[in-house]
């Protein structure tokens, strides 16, 4: 039987949804690992074949958007019309009742080695590594994960983006901790993300400038005896307040990438690709160039330490058709690496650009745009 729509063409659906609601249907949505339109989708088919459905609470509802086929659409509001309800009551109750036939899987057993580690890192600048690894942890903290965003780049982009200070150059640090300079405890130095249906789930750990000492007090300090260890160390007493760990990066392939690649390695008694690096790319050949010079100092440092490091997949950013061969054959080839897998492809579009802009969370400022999606997409790929 052909159906009434064609399921390739969509278009923008606004309701105006309960958080509680909207927050429920992303987790699950998550969980079981498919795209929220499609949950929607499923949820207005069955809607319509059902009767007597009971009425969802409503009030207070702020505005949510998804994407159904452009058949189905005209479809729901002609049934809300008929059934004497709002066309937000018709979308309430289609998300309800996905929810109630698409139970919560089972929890997993529980975790062994503390939080789930996630590390982004290219040797070469400009390829996303901030904006990806932001966009992600707000796509976990959305989905009911307790994550941690940490800025280990001395640049400090992700800090100034989500509208933070860097912490002062005297002040206690993720640096003076690692290198035993630090009083106080680390986690008095997280600070809370707000806004979005992430809030309460994501906390950010700031940049300091004296990371740029990073690299060279590391050679020399007698504090820190296996140097590959120093960011474990310093995080450990954090890893239990957390489901996940993200970290992002420096553009280098000094000893503080080496810290974050042996804290992202997979522990023993852990699962395979539990923990490991996603590797963020541009399509064109300086990130190819920068992704050799970073797969040698893996290889190097799973050689002279005897571990496992996982690498979970490539993101490709910016991504962006019209600029013709130099960007499709690219893309062609992150694909034909096959191990590890393209996770995504993020397409060039202003809403990161205006996200940095504002200081907002992308999640936040463009939560229903195509990077928003592509960030959950990612997050349900690393998390399943």
């Amino acid at each position: 039987m052909t159906a009434p729509y064609d399921p390739t063409e969509r278009e923008k659906v606004v309701a105006k949804l309960p958080s509680e609601l909207r927050k429920e249907l992303k987790v699950r949505a998550a969980e079981i690992d498919t795209d929220i339109q499609d949950a929607v989708t499923a949820g207005v088919e069955a809607w319509r074949k059902a009767k007597s459905l009971p009425l969802v609470d409503t009030a207070g509802g702020t505005s949510f958007a998804t994407y159904l086929p452009t058949g189905l659409y005209d479809k729901l509001k002609t049934a809300c019309k008929t059934r004497g309800i709002s066309y937000n009551q018709g979308i309430a109750q289609s998300i309800r009742l996905w929810l109630d036939t698409h139970p919560s899987p089972r929890p997993r057993p529980s975790r062994v080695t503390g939080a789930r580690r996630i590390i982004f890192g290219n040797q070469k600048g400009g390829v996303g590594k901030t904006a990806i690894s932001a966009g992600v942890a707000q796509a976990l903290a959305e989905s009911g994960h307790r994550t941690l965003l940490i800025d280990f780049d001395p640049q400090g982009h992700l800090t100034k983006q989500l509208g933070n200070p860097l912490i002062d150059i005297e002040a206690a640090s993720l640096a003076k901790h690692m290198l035993g300079e630090a009083r106080g405890e680390l986690n008095e130095l997280l600070v809370p993300i707000k806004g979005g249906d992430f809030e309460e789930h994501l906390w950010l750990l700031p940049a300091c400038k004296d990371a740029f000492l990073l690299d060279a007090k590391l050679a020399t300090s007698r504090y820190v005896r296996i140097k590959e260890t120093a960011l474990e160390k310093a995080l450990e007493p954090l890893e239990h307040d957390f489901d996940y760990i993200l970290v992002d990066c420096p553009p280098s392939l000094g000893y503080g990438m080496d810290t974050a690649l042996y804290y992202c390695r997979t522990r023993e008694g852990e699962e395979e690709n539990t923990s490991g690096i996603v590797i963020p790319v541009l399509a064109e050949d300086s990130s190819a160039d920068a992704y050799d010079m970073l797969y040698d100092q893996i290889q190097d440092l799973i050689a002279d330490m005897d571990i496992e490091i996982a690498m979970l997949g490539f993101v490709v950013n910016m991504y962006d058709s019209r600029k013709g061969f130099v960007a499709t054959s690219s893309l062609d080839e992150w694909h034909n690496i096959g191990e590890p897998p393209v996770l995504a492809v993020v397409p060039e579009l202003k809403d990161q650009r205006e996200a940095v802009r504002v200081k907002q969370p992308l999640l936040v400022h463009a939560p229903y745009g195509d990077q928003a999606e592509v960030m959950r997409t990612v997050a349900r790929r690393i998390s399943g």
